[in-house]
């Protein structure tokens, strides 16, 4: 079986990623390619569809907030994405079980002795009209008759529950906006598809494919951390004989799409910035093809990072219009060159061409 070295699993990567090259999709198209970008800081998603696509406008990702065609939800890890309509009804389902147990992980004990079911037809009640609500209102008229368990805990099981969606203006260009919930079912005038049996999982086969599409070559343990399912292995098992196996460096099993890019792995890459939370860190269990083990907890702290020849190599942060590089290791002339250039162009799209004002640390 073929050895995959960690620059090849790096190429790969960045191939699927558009991080290799910028590619020319419409943003809905690329949304969907990528399954979806990770989205609890609502403007980072700009910054990540920006590093990815040639001349990217915000203006086409809000209006298809606003229309519709993206959503914001909770999926994925049961964190906040960006995703297209159609996959969120596919997949939404399939997701329930693992958010309704890791909202009862986090607050174990407050729902003892409540109706789980009762306390989600109750909130779909709430959610009836299709008027946007603040977490507060919606929970001020459970509270009144399940007035025991912690009001964040209680607004915390409604989202994992009900499928819901956050309504614009949250996520719109530049634009700040507090988090109202809408139902799904009203929000785009369709239930989420049902899950079939373990047996007949057609959404989750495509999850895999979809994944592979995205991440690949990856092994199993990488589509559970990217996705937060551990019920997948049927699914896994169901497509198996469509693809193709390697080996990486640690005798791990991956595997890929037969046709998937797998680039030389002495490709060039460029300077990218990532925004925070990205998946191209975030979804994978071994995130060493990118980043390296002694900076990985910076992945789930929040910081943005920049790629300097595929990995990790710098955080970066906006202070007063100024992109401030701070470089993780040291930078070689044209590595600082090449990161000032790039950083001043993300300065000037956060801008709007009001300035390109960049600087790079000292490493």
């Amino acid at each position: 079986m073929t050895v995959l070295d960690q620059r090849a699993l790096n190429r790969a990567t960045l191939a699927r990623q558009m991080l290799l090259d910028r590619a020319d999709l419409p943003v809905a198209d690329a949304v969907a390619h990528l399954c979806g970008l990770q989205a609890q800081e609502p403007q980072e998603p700009y910054v990540g569809l920006w590093s990815r696509l040639r001349a990217f406008d915000p203006a086409v990702l809000s209006d298809l907030l606003v229309r519709r065609r993206l959503v914001r939800t909770h999926l994925m890890r049961r964190t906040v994405h960006l995703l297209a309509a159609d996959d969120v009804l596919a997949w939404r389902t399939r997701h329930d079980a693992m958010l309704r147990q890791r909202v009862l992980g986090v607050y174990r004990g407050e729902f003892d002795g409540v109706d789980l079911d009762e306390l989600a037809a109750a909130a779909r009640e709430v959610l009836a009209d299709g008027e946007p609500r603040t977490n507060a209102e919606i929970v001020s008229v459970l509270a009144a008759r399940w007035p025991d368990p912690d009001r964040r805990a209680l607004g915390e099981i409604v989202l994992a529950l009900v499928p819901t969606v956050q309504a614009p203006p949250r996520g719109l260009w530049r634009t700040t906006a507090g988090v109202r919930t809408v139902a799904l079912a009203r929000w785009l005038g369709s239930d989420a598809d049902p899950a079939g049996p373990d047996g007949d999982d057609p959404p989750g086969r495509a999850l895999v494919r979809r994944y592979l599409a995205a991440f690949g070559p990856a092994a199993s343990a990488d589509l559970r951390a990217w996705c937060g399912l551990a019920g997948l292995p049927a699914a896994v098992a169901a497509v198996r004989d469509e693809l193709v196996a390697f080996r990486d460096a640690r005798g791990r099993t991956l595997l890929d799409l037969p046709g998937a890019p797998r680039p030389d792995p002495d490709t060039p890459a460029p300077i990218r910035f990532l925004p925070a939370f990205d998946n191209a860190v975030l979804g994978y269990h071994d995130r060493s093809r990118i980043i390296d083990d002694a900076h990985r907890n910076l992945s789930v702290a929040g910081a943005r990072f920049v790629l300097v020849d595929g990995r990790v190599a710098a955080t970066w942060t906006v202070d007063e219009g100024v992109v401030v590089v701070t470089p993780l290791r040291a930078f070689t002339r044209a590595e600082r060159t090449a990161a000032a250039e790039e950083g001043a162009a993300l300065a000037s799209f956060l801008s709007e061409g009001e300035n390109h004002r960049v600087r790079v640390a000292a490493g």
